[in-house]
């Protein structure tokens, strides 16, 4: 998407601001974090209703204001994506009169979230030993690529490293082919969500006992938790790469059409009778060859190539109605133009926009729906620093002068 005004947004249903979820009001998060993983985690934290202070670098920001294009007017994309619903001040903290400011943040703060490895962490003064000191209840939540705690803790780390480690990148792609990487910054996500469900989790357990907690979220880890089922399944043989064609269920895969290519999931024996009625082969029902799912896999190749002559005589939409009426798991392969215009992701508010001064902004919602409607935006995402002087006054009690101060002496 480029800075014009015909954008694939114009064509999205637009919601106004407000609607967001009340679940964690008075919830105050201080997030410390940059580029992808840690501010999609407070994302979530936001949209589930906690005010998210951004503490910025100053003059610098978050790294992924500069991953561009894409853009909205000058707003990257990216950035936008995951910084709706919180507020942004700039901060450096290196000096007396900065750290002062941060301590302060600190002791009206119920959780705080960084990414720095530990050795930055403890050269700034915001490992958790000190925060712990400044505020004995916060929870604290450490993203990092290999934990804490450990021999590796402070090896460089992003996705793709992450991704690499876990297997899925060895498992992902045809199999004569190279590895391949997720279509997304999948431990990016992963493990973003994990910080929000690990805060959420410690600050259920604050209620009862008053205690913070130090949480721990590894870029790996969480990308090796969605690897559960390979990496269990390596007990019974180690699992190799298989293209987009399941190596445990038969027939689970993409198949071509007439046109379009389409997934087709026939994991289970009723909904291979119910595929076998559809295709006109009610024949394959009784045959002791395909009876089972464990017979299905071990005639593969020469089910899928019988398969995929019947299917090639009608078009994937074709297909997909008859499938969808009969009850076998099918659908299309969308590409992200058709997903955007899904019409029930529109009525279900998970895909909209919202308007700014350069044009309307694309939103993919949070994916919860709250006593039958989705959650909201209250609050675009921040330019750098635009709330710092309202934080100031409200968190800290800061008057006029003493914010221009910290302005003149370049702190905020």
């Amino acid at each position: 998407m480029s800075d014009t005004e015909d954008t694939p947004a114009e064509s999205l249903p637009r919601r106004p601001l407000g609607g967001r979820f009340a679940c964690l009001d008075g919830i105050l998060v201080l997030d410390l974090t940059t580029s992808l993983a840690g501010p999609y985690g407070s994302l979530l934290l936001a949209d589930l209703g906690a005010e998210v202070v951004k503490v910025e670098r100053r003059g610098i920001g978050d790294d992924s204001r500069y991953w561009k294009p894409p853009t909205l007017g000058d707003t990257p994309l990216w950035f936008s994506s995951v910084n709706r619903n919180k507020k942004s001040i700039e901060l450096d903290y290196t000096g007396p009169r900065g750290r002062e400011v941060l301590e302060g943040l600190v002791r009206k703060a119920d959780v705080l979230l960084t990414n720095q490895l530990p050795r930055v962490r403890d050269k700034l003064g915001i490992d958790y030993d000190t925060i712990k000191a400044i505020n004995p209840a916060i929870i604290y939540a450490s993203i990092t690529g290999i934990g804490t705690d450990n021999e590796r803790e402070n090896w460089a780390c992003y996705d793709l490293i992450a991704e690499g480690y876990s297997g899925v990148m060895d498992l992902t792609g045809e199999p004569d082919g190279p590895p391949q990487k997720v279509g997304t910054p999948a431990a990016d996500l992963l493990s973003g969500t994990d910080a929000a469900l690990g805060c959420m989790t410690a600050l259920i357990e604050r209620e009862r006992t008053g205690r913070g907690h130090y949480i721990d979220i590894s870029l790996t880890e969480s990308m090796t938790r969605y690897m559960t089922p390979r990496l269990y399944s390596y007990l019974g043989g180690l699992p190799r790469r298989s293209g987009a064609r399941d190596s445990l269920i038969a027939v689970y895969q993409v198949l071509d059409t007439a046109d379009d290519p389409i997934t087709l999931g026939l994991a289970n024996d009723n909904v291979w009778r119910r595929f076998c009625e559809i295709a006109g082969r009610s024949e394959w029902i009784e045959d002791e060859a395909f009876r089972r799912n464990e017979n299905r896999a071990q005639q593969r190749a020469r089910l899928v190539a019988e398969i995929g002559t019947i299917l090639v005589t009608r078009t994937a939409r074709e297909w997909l109605d008859l499938f969808q009426a009969g009850g076998v798991p099918a659908g299309p392969i969308n590409w992200l133009d058709q997903l955007a215009q899904d019409p029930v992701l529109h009525e279900r508010g998970f895909i909209y926009a919202v308007d700014m001064k350069d044009g309307p902004l694309p939103q993919v919602g949070l994916g919860i729906r709250m006593d039958g409607a989705p959650s909201g935006i209250e609050s675009l995402p921040p330019g750098l620093g635009e709330h710092s002087a309202d934080l100031l006054r409200d968190k800290l009690g800061l008057d006029e002068a003493a914010i221009e101060n910290l302005k003149s002496e370049n702190i905020i």
